[in-house]
């Protein structure tokens, strides 16, 4: 085993036992090997694709199978030996359909058993790249393009679909396995970043066509008197069908992490037993899933390992997996999933235990922030609001994220924090208060949702005639995982300078590769809070 895809990674270097996040060495190590099948099956589809041709059940498979791989996503071998299997036929059906011939070890690799699966997974992984720029360029384009599949998933169940996302993700993989110069591998990275907008765009109509625009809207923290399900992840679809089944049923729903700005979408106003949100961030699920008393559903990547007090109690779906917990299949087409199983279960329990009180704000994606642009602009035409501070991305358990309280806490009353993701947990619940009426925390939503924030960095520099970074805006972004680093390589793919990226950086960045990303774009780990206010210019 060795991962180091997250940031939180053992000593900053890689996990080389057992992940961090909890993840064994055996599944880590399977995972490298599906992701190696990827690659190998990206490879014997290049003709389909260079044809113009489309084809869905490559197409998803690759899209979900990144997915899987992702930071707390799933733990589960026996899942990963199944895809594992899947994927050698699936490869071996392109193979001799597109009369693929002697190629790289991922197309023509038979195993005989899964003895030589388990032997091959421990061969595969990312040292196998000896040059260690070379290396690093590769891994951040795999962790960027697991990222854009991750965004693309949940685009794709709500009916958006686009070719050319599937297409650059198999050119992406494909082009790991060939021997691409330094210039050629960052040219690649920032064509990442770049359809990255696209999937993120894409995402952002999905979500909006489907649950209507995000409106802005005080949230509940507080708790009712009925059994409840607690429904954590980013997959909108999900929290739907839920909700249409719970109707009646007298079992409540509530919202958990990443899963928050759902409250915000009209569509799901309709359902009377949406109470609200229960707890904070991912990394605190095992305090607010010990004290919810009722079942857990487990959406995308959020998974902690749960503790035995409540695994009873923890349903996973999606791509999501843990061994020994129980897992919801995947709705067939035209139909939908079927929660009754959770739902039987929720009307066993006793109610959540209260552990807050009081609302939230929450809802301002870029057409309720539009909304209101000319009252911002005014503001900061009349010095109001000196200055915006992007401050999205992850959050994570370590203590050093404290620094991101300790510096929304030390920002003037005149900046407002724009957010994206659950790195706001950090401050969302700060008495921050408004300028003239403007919420000094604008949260636009998940993680996924980051593009209202290029939306409305773009109107702002629009409106002003001067590009992005002639604006009044800083850069202050925490990351975590794969899709923090999709992001990242949005943001430079646009030309953004100055970004400060913390708590530390990513161990997958050599230091010629940081170089090189210092020199060009002035990206840097953050400090102390006193001396980022003043690189970032801001004065207190």
């Amino acid at each position: 085993m060795f991962c180091y895809q997250c940031e939180e990674t053992a000593k900053g270097e890689g996990c080389t036992n057992i992940g961090v996040c909890g993840k064994k060495g055996e599944v880590a190590d399977l995972q490298d090997m599906l992701r190696y099948l990827i690659k190998g099956i990206s490879i014997c589809n290049s003709k389909t694709r260079e044809t113009g041709n489309y084809d869905e059940e490559v197409d998803e498979f690759i899209m979900d199978g990144l997915f899987s791989t992702i930071t707390n996503a799933n733990f589960d071998k026996q899942y990963f030996m199944g895809k594992i299997h899947d994927a050698l036929k699936l490869r071996d059906k392109l193979r001799k359909q597109n009369s693929v011939k002697g190629s790289h070890d991922s197309v023509i690799w038979t195993p005989k058993n899964d003895e030589d699966i388990i032997k091959k997974s421990k061969e595969v992984g990312i040292l196998t790249t000896k040059n260690e720029d070379i290396r690093s360029l590769r891994e951040m384009l795999t962790f960027g393009v697991k990222g854009m599949a991750a965004y693309y998933h949940h685009a794709y169940v709500l009916g958006e679909k686009d070719k050319d996302i599937s297409n650059f993700i198999q050119e992406a993989l494909v082009a790991t396995t060939q021997e691409l110069s330094i210039d050629e591998l960052v040219n690649l990275n920032m064509r990442c970043g770049e359809m990255g907008v696209k999937t993120m765009a894409l995402l952002d109509k999905a979500n909006t066509s489907v649950y209507g625009n995000p409106e802005p809207t005080s949230v509940n923290l507080s708790v009712r008197n009925n059994p409840g399900i607690l429904i954590s992840g980013h997959d909108l679809k999900d929290l739907e069908e839920l909700l249409e089944q719970t109707q009646g049923t007298g079992i409540d729903v509530y919202t958990h992490g990443e899963m928050l700005p759902a409250n915000a979408y009209p569509a799901f106003k309709k359902y009377k037993n949406l109470v609200g949100n229960y707890g904070s961030s991912w990394w605190e699920q095992k305090d607010d899933f010990e004290k919810f008393n009722g079942p857990i559903l487990l959406t995308t990547n959020c998974l902690v390992p749960p503790k035995d007090s409540y695994k009873d109690r923890v349903y996973t779906t999606g791509v999501v997996g843990f061994e020994g917990i129980k897992y919801i299949p995947n709705r067939k087409k035209g139909e939908s999933k079927n929660f009754l199983e959770i739902i039987e279960h929720a009307k066993k329990c006793s109610p959540p235990e209260k552990i807050e009180n009081g609302e939230i704000i929450i809802g301002f994606a870029h057409n309720s922030a539009l909304g209101v642009a000319d009252k911002i602009v005014d503001a900061v035409k009349d010095g109001i609001i000196k200055r915006f501070v992007v401050m999205a991305g992850c959050d994570g358990r370590h203590k050093q994220r404290e620094y991101y309280t300790e510096f929304a806490k030390a920002l003037p009353n005149d900046t407002v924090i724009l957010t994206a993701g659950c790195a706001k947990y950090r401050y969302n619940k700060l008495e921050l208060g408004n300028i003239d009426g403007i919420p000094r925390v604008i949260d636009a939503g998940q993680c996924n949702d980051s593009y209202s924030l290029v939306v409305i960095a773009q109107k702002l520099a629009e409106v002003f005639g001067v590009s992005l970074n002639e604006l009044p805006i800083s850069f202050n972004i925490a990351w975590y995982e794969q899709k923090a680093v999709l992001v990242l390589l949005t943001l430079l793919s646009l030309g953004v300078k100055n970004i400060i990226l913390g708590p530390v950086l990513p161990a997958f960045i050599s230091p010629n590769v940081l170089n090189v990303l210092v020199e060009k774009f002035n990206i840097r780990p953050n400090s102390k809070v006193e001396e980022d206010l003043s690189a970032l210019e801001i004065v207190v």
